[in-house]
């Protein structure tokens, strides 16, 4: 049963600028697997700002936003062989969709130049 949808889009640019300072944006936001993946690609920018995207879409999806929590890098996006997205949450994130019987997160990243999105769907 779907119990959650989320949807989010962000221009590149925006997340690129943060990603840039010497703030700890970064590594505050994203995973050391997700730092990784995203240097490794050929426009980081995009992927940094999908994955953030994704974070968005998730937090919405369940309904409470930033209520369930800050730690942010305890959303990681993480891709499989064939480049296919899921979430891998964290821990107090994974206890929460434990508590929730969030047994199936479906997430779908798509971006351009200058945008990207991503949907996340919540199941029981």
């Amino acid at each position: 049963m779907i119990v959650g949808v989320g949807m989010d889009m962000i221009e590149v640019e925006r997340v690129l600028e943060k990603v840039r300072k010497p703030n700890g944006f970064r590594e505050k936001i994203f995973s050391p697997v997700e730092i990784a993946y995203c240097e490794a690609q050929p426009k980081p920018a995009e992927s940094y700002a999908a994955r953030f995207a994704a974070k968005e879409a998730f937090l919405k999806a369940t309904g409470q936003g930033l209520l369930l929590g800050y730690e942010l890098a305890e959303i990681e996006v993480v891709t499989d062989e064939n480049g296919r997205p899921s979430l891998n949450l964290l821990g107090n994130f994974k206890a929460i969709a434990r508590q929730n019987n969030w047994n199936k997160i479906h997430l779908s990243l798509s971006h351009l130049q200058h945008v990207a999105c991503a949907v996340v769907i919540l199941e029981q």
